[in-house]
């Protein structure tokens, strides 16, 4: 589970700070990885409407949000939006990553292209104001929903609070640790009675991702489906990317993932090997299968949709014999 959090708050240890802190902690007390992402210290031009997003699927400028937000937005299960109440939204540094993400929407309602793990992304709001106001909250919820939306992930509320303005008074207020304990095990819940399933290629820039991707898609949700490679690349092959653009699937913006990575803190219930066997370690004390994929050394299309046909047809048979997919 890799949970994701948003800080919007422009100063450095104030109590929407405090908020996402305490909730990060239970996250990793849960066995999540976590990564903060702070707005305010991040290279984010605003939006200039360019259009570009919508026709072709990226955003044409040029600053932190290719290399380094855009990857965090598609790799995470759970993402939290954690900000201070400005004129009823959040903070200027955070609404332009959020703006900038026009791009995840453009993907999804212009080219039609399927997010293959929306069955199990969820997003929440955290939040704190000033303010005893019926509506003090309202604009958040709105923008989160929507930008929820446009990333695929399922808007499942938050934890927001009324009349916190001194320092340190989010830290202190009453049964604040309790409620985030809730909120955590309520996210984690649906994962609890699925399979944690691994995909073991060379490089992860194909194979690996494809067959994770199609998993995630057909499966019925609560598995954790990882796909990582004994030698990571640096990127996933162009030609991956197209070829499951044209099952509209979408896995622009995810990277290879190092094996060694995963194994340092994880354990998965089943281990699917592919290309050939004596290419990869054998991981003790989990149940494993070879699949043997032929993968030309020059790969050309046509024999790129084969493969991908072939992992499609595994994958549904793989899904179709776990038990807790019936």
């Amino acid at each position: 589970m890799f949970v994701l959090g948003l800080q919007g708050s422009p100063r450095k240890k104030g109590n929407t700070h405090d908020l996402l802190s305490i909730f990060m902690e239970e996250a990793e007390k849960q066995g999540a990885l976590t990564q903060t992402l702070l707005a305010r210290e991040l290279d984010i031009q605003p939006c200039k409407e360019l259009i570009v997003c919508e026709k072709k699927g990226f955003c044409p400028i040029r600053d932190e949000m290719e290399p380094k937000v855009y990857p965090l937005l598609k790799r995470a299960d759970i993402i939290v939006l954690a900000s201070p109440v400005f004129f009823y939204n959040v903070p200027a540094q955070l609404k332009a990553l959020i703006d900038r993400c026009q791009m995840f929407w453009g993907r999804k309602y212009r080219l039609e292209l399927k997010e293959p793990n929306a069955k199990n992304r969820q997003g929440i709001l955290l939040s704190c104001g000033g303010s005893g106001g019926k509506k003090l909250f309202d604009g958040l919820e709105l923008t989160a929903k929507i930008f929820f939306d446009a990333l695929s992930v399922k808007y499942k509320g938050g934890l927001t609070y009324r009349h916190i303005e001194s320092p340190g008074q989010m830290a202190a207020y009453p049964n604040l640790r309790e409620d985030v304990k809730e909120k955590v095990k309520e996210l984690f819940h649906p994962f609890l009675s699925g399979k944690k399933i691994l995909f073991i290629s060379r490089e992860d820039a194909c194979l690996g991702q494809m067959a994770a991707a199609f998993f995630r898609f057909h499966s019925p949700g609560g598995h954790r489906v990882f796909s990582a490679g004994l030698e990571p690349a640096l990127e996933l092959l162009p030609q991956t990317l197209k070829a499951m653009e044209e099952k509209s699937l979408d896995l622009k913006y995810l990277k290879p993932f190092s094996l060694d990575a995963l194994l340092s803190n994880q354990e998965f219930d089943l281990i699917v090997y592919l290309n050939k066997a004596r290419e990869h370690p054998k991981i003790k004390g989990r149940q494993s299968i070879v699949w043997e994929i032929n993968r030309p050394r020059v790969m050309s299309d046509n024999d790129l949709k084969k493969i991908r046909d072939d992992l499609e047809a595994r994958v549904r048979a793989l899904i179709e014999s776990l038990p807790s997919s019936t």
